[in-house]
């Protein structure tokens, strides 16, 4: 980033914490802070953390005053959060962090990950409200302020969990380690949890399969260390039981098959896609980190310059980033692009050729924060 460009950036951040009200979490003065700068060398923006503020107006100070790039504060609540070592801030306890990246789901266009992540957030929010019994109001949902969402639960029976328990319920949602003689069990084809779920992995599984040439299904099923032809024929051939049963609630003959139970243990390939497609895909080693940082709601995102977005539960559906986590304008800021780019944002699609363009000062932030834009001059549109 060119100074021009930082001090661009660095305007617009300061802007917008002088002029916004700072969310602080509860516990505020047990937790520890971090945060990177703004700098023209990628190698110096190293997290200064270790910090421990006592109140909301510290914090907002702070921030006026040394406009971060990014802020964050520790799930974990400490004895003493300023301490210099993790070992003598004495952990007692952290709230429980589920985070949904666009970036472990898919690549392609920004606006399509945001959707995608989106979807995945609202599956994670529905198995721990109707499954795992958390109750709405100790659940906190943040959009980053990048490609994702966090989810904090702030319930008191689990914040003394450590690693493993933490482990074992991101393992429960994004369905790790399912043992099909277990989830399968004969009864209502549409069961609810992770039985009803598998069914429908399975069912689609075997959908996919009974529709391919038995050329192809063959080869899809001789893949498999441990599926011989002999097996995968009768496999074969024994689609439409099987599936007919499984319709009524009945996995029994379709568990006799070697051929499906190895297929089902191998944890890759089309039936490990059906099952994941019906998972909701958190980032497993942020909920098992119990001294993990997470970004600050209200506060920039220095990768995009969007808000770091709370939201009451209800409102997920109708939340647009590209319009409801943008916090500048649209005055005119003159841009030098290192690449073409498409970019909707406020409800309007930029098509932007490599070069200098005029863009809106919203867009502007966005593309220097992304690093795909320098400053090449200012004035209004």
């Amino acid at each position: 980033m060119k100074p021009a460009t930082l001090e661009f950036v660095k305007q617009r951040f300061a802007e917008y914490y002088r002029r916004s009200r700072i969310s602080v979490p509860p516990g505020l003065a047990q937790r520890e802070w971090g945060f990177i700068f703004l700098d023209p060398d990628p190698q110096k923006t190293a997290m200064r953390r270790h910090m421990a503020f006592g109140t909301r107006g510290e914090v907002t100070e702070y921030l006026r005053t040394l406009v971060p790039a990014h802020a964050f504060y520790s799930a974990a609540y400490y004895a003493a959060p300023g301490a210099s070592t993790m070992g003598e801030k004495g952990w007692t306890g952290a709230d429980l962090i589920f985070d949904l990246d666009a970036d472990h789901l898919m690549r392609g266009p920004y606006q399509a990950m945001l959707a995608r992540v989106k979807e995945e957030t609202e599956k994670l929010l529905v198995m721990l409200t109707g499954e795992l019994g958390f109750h709405r109001r100790d659940l906190s949902l943040v959009f980053s302020g990048g490609r994702g969402y966090h989810i904090h639960v702030r319930d008191l029976a689990v914040r003394g969990w450590g690693s493993q328990e933490r482990r074992e319920l991101v393992d429960y949602v994004c369905g790790t380690g399912l043992e099909p003689r277990a989830v399968m069990v004969r009864g209502q084809p549409g069961a609810a949890g992770w039985r009803g779920r598998y069914m429908r992995a399975v069912r689609e599984y075997l959908m996919w399969l009974g529709g391919s040439g038995r050329e192809e299904a063959m080869a899809h099923l001789t893949s498999y260390e441990g599926v011989g032809r002999e097996g995968a024929t009768r496999l074969i051939e024994d689609l439409d039981r099987v599936t007919a049963a499984l319709a009524a609630g009945d996995p029994g003959p379709l568990l006799q098959h070697r051929a499906f139970r190895t297929i089902a243990a191998a944890g890759t390939g089309k039936l490990s896609d059906a099952v994941r497609s019906q998972a909701a895909l958190a980032d497993e080693p942020v909920t098992t980190d119990i001294k993990r940082l997470i970004r600050l709601p209200t506060s920039l995102h220095g990768g995009s310059g969007f808000r770091v977005t709370p939201l009451d539960l209800p409102d997920l559906t109708d939340f647009d980033p590209l319009v409801d986590a943008v916090v500048f304008g649209d005055r005119g800021v003159t841009v030098d692009l290192s690449a073409k780019v498409t970019m909707p944002l406020l409800g309007s699609t930029h098509a932007l050729e490599k070069g200098p363009a005029m863009v809106p000062e919203a867009l502007a932030v966005f593309l220097c924060c992304r690093g795909i834009a320098e400053i090449a001059g200012e004035g209004r549109a």
